[in-house]
């Protein structure tokens, strides 16, 4: 359920081979890297089940339809399954819903005709509710697969509020993406709560390695309380 995130601006070819490595051996859903840096994913996860993801229109939306849409045709090429394209933050603000649907409309078709997954990010923190319930009936006009709640750049990033909301609008036809903020297993389950699906994360080795601790602790409880087993026949 998690998208390893690498698309810090400052990170290094290394930093990317590193992170693609870390992904494989945790066995994630995706990576998430920079345009830029679809073809050394590709290269190092080609023998994994980690599938490449990348962004488009990222991080403000303010791309045109067109050059989001090839930059979208590229991306699958060079052998990115996963989009994650920011929906036009300004148009959605100034009330340009048909601007907004026909864009991802073509965004859904694009992705769909090449069995690539898109995700749609609301960026809420620049949203009022009224524009994120909007956004969210957008989505699902279109056949988008996630709406997600921000790039990780806009301040506030997830919120457990946003997430109810989304799910509530989007589920079961769209799915809902979590990403921003999510540095813990604690903050992880309780967004797993509020309906996310997906997850975006950047500390996925200490979330993991917390859950798999836990899990084992779990099982070693387990076995202090079972019942002593009976004489055998």
């Amino acid at each position: 359920m998690i998208d390893h995130s690498l698309v810090r601006p400052e990170l290094s070819d290394d930093d990317v081979r590193q992170g693609c490595l870390l992904a494989a051996e945790y066995g994630v859903a995706s990576v998430s890297v920079r345009p830029s840096d679809v073809d050394l994913a590709v290269r190092h996860l080609r023998s994994s089940e980690v599938r490449v993801g990348s962004v488009t229109g990222f991080p403000h939306g303010s791309s045109t339809t067109p050059a989001k849409l090839y930059e979208a045709r590229d991306l699958i090429r060079r052998g990115a399954k996963e989009i994650d394209m920011v929906i036009n933050i300004g148009k959605l603000r100034s009330r340009q819903f048909p601007y907004v649907e026909t864009e991802l409309v073509q965004m859904a078709g694009a992705c769909r005709s090449e069995g690539a997954i898109l995700k749609v990010i609301l960026e809420n923190a620049y949203l009022s509710e009224d524009l994120k319930i909007i956004a969210c009936k957008i989505a699902k006009r279109a056949e988008v697969d996630f709406v997600k709640t921000s790039t990780g750049f806009a301040p506030g990033g997830s919120t457990m509020a946003d997430l109810r909301l989304m799910a509530a609008k989007c589920h079961p036809r769209v799915k809902v993406k979590a990403a921003g903020g999510l540095r813990t297993l604690d903050l992880m389950l309780e967004a797993y709560q509020n309906g996310a699906d997906r997850f975006g994360a950047t500390a996925t080795a200490y979330i993991l390695d917390e859950w798999k601790a836990r899990l084992a602790q779990a099982a070693k409880a387990k076995e202090k309380t079972a019942p002593p087993a009976g004489p055998s026949s």
